[in-house]
């Protein structure tokens, strides 16, 4: 019998409560895999009113007896990986079957240096937002070709090599042009032996694990960090991630073709949230955005950084249907619009004097962009404990609907709550 293979990834710009809806769907898949993105990412489950926040571990991982895997296309910080397994087995948790992928490159001491020292010296208006992470330099140098992979750590002779020849360029950079102190080789070596003599039990090939999973009639998950708007080359660019957490970025990031996925299924919060720089259209600068703050705890799971509010925009929902193609959408926290007397929803922007219904690609133009809103009635009760979609207020169904119709792809689950149970499923 043939499994299903689905990739859940982020229609807006991250933080749509992606860990939420995995972690659902984890239940009947055999392989949960990681793709992209390093440390950066913030997954948040909560499971038996206990929450968990993942960086690296895919969201699946609470379930034991099953695989999860970090693919080629993550970038791993081991330290922020071994805090993570540390942190669950102190809290007594049995774990899915962890695999590293060989290729998987590594954040590196110096990445997160120079991450840091770059974002610094930018002017004001020309800052990213970066998390200090190391992510963005981690992946320029995979690109660069003189990345340390998740196999060198295993190989003492190779990783000296390697070491030796990328410290002394990383020394140059932060002596002659941020005027910092260089690193030691010595100490870096040992602390990545070090992560190689834990990391070894789990090194595998994310394909093989992949490949296997299919052949044995198996469901397979695939995990995207950040989100659409947040991708380097069909997000907000200059104000991006650094890998592709987009659709396409799951067969090149996990080792899968195309041809063998059956479903993407894109999570959006039924408001919309922005961490760091770039423009926002639907962007709440007064009380909505505040409220919106604090009923949904809009704080960054990784950071700390209170989010950026404002109410859902289809036009950059519509967006990430087109280049996602998706099949459905999980739309999360509906349970925060409870109370409002009416609630806005961007269906088309205003830019330059002119309407217009699809999102521009360019940030500059984006960055005019006024929202053109449609008001549809609020529901003013609570809803968190309904889990059929017949058991919503009236307006609350109308307001699924709409979201449905405008981008025409149906919504399978509905998140009235911060819990797995809190679901309404709708074919998911």
């Amino acid at each position: 019998m043939k499994g299903r293979t689905d990739i859940v990834l982020g229609v807006q710009w991250g933080d749509e409560g992606k860990g939420r809806v995995v972690d659902v769907l984890a239940a009947q898949a055999g392989v949960i895999v990681r793709y992209q993105g390093g440390a950066n990412a913030g997954h948040t489950v909560v499971v038996d009113n206990e929450k968990y926040v993942f960086h690296l571990l895919p969201s699946g991982i609470l379930y034991p007896g099953k695989t999860c895997v970090i693919g080629n296309g993550v970038v791993m910080d081991p330290e922020t990986l071994f805090e993570e397994l540390d942190g669950l087995a102190a809290r007594g948790k049995k774990l899915a079957r962890l695999v590293v992928s060989h290729g998987t490159h590594i954040v590196m001491p110096y990445h997160k240096l120079i991450d840091r020292l770059a974002e610094g010296e930018r002017c004001e208006g020309t800052k990213i937002g970066t998390t200090g992470r190391g992510i963005g330099p981690c992946y320029a140098d995979k690109y660069e070709r003189i990345g340390i992979r998740a196999e060198d750590l295993v190989n003492p002779e190779i990783l000296r090599d390697k070491l030796s020849r990328t410290l002394k360029i990383k020394n140059d950079i932060l002596t002659k042009i941020y005027g910092a102190e260089p690193l030691d080789f010595a100490e870096i070596y040992a602390k990545a032996i070090k992560w190689g003599e834990r990391l070894a039990p789990m090194l595998g090939e994310s394909f093989l694990e992949i490949d296997r999973a299919a052949c044995a009639g198996e469901n397979i998950l695939f995990e995207g960090a950040q989100a659409t708007l947040l991708d380097v080359d069909y997000g907000t660019y200059p104000f991006v991630t650094s890998s592709s957490p987009c659709a396409g970025g799951a067969c090149t990031g996990a080792g899968i073709g195309p041809s063998r996925i059956d479903r993407v299924i894109g999570v959006t919060k039924a408001y919309c949230t922005r961490v760091g720089e770039g423009p926002f259209p639907t962007e709440e600068l007064g009380a909505t955005g505040e409220l919106l703050r604090s009923k949904g705890g809009e704080f960054g799971a990784t950071t700390g950084r209170p989010r950026r509010c404002g109410w859902c925009d289809l036009v950059a929902v519509d967006y990430a249907v087109k280049v996602n193609g998706l099949d459905g959408i999980a739309l999360t926290k509906l349970d925060v619009l409870d109370g409002f007397d009416e609630i806005k929803i961007c269906t088309a922007y205003e830019i330059d004097g002119k309407i217009r219904g699809h999102f521009p690609s360019s940030c500059a133009e984006l960055a005019k962009a006024k929202p053109v809103y449609e008001t549809l009635p609020g529901w003013k009760s609570d809803i968190s404990r309904c889990r059929r979609f017949e058991e919503l207020p009236k307006e609350a169904r109308d307001y699924v609907r709409f979201v449905e119709e405008r981008v025409k792809t149906p919504i399978l689950l509905i998140g009235v709550g911060v819990g797995r149970e809190d679901t309404i499923e709708r074919g998911i």
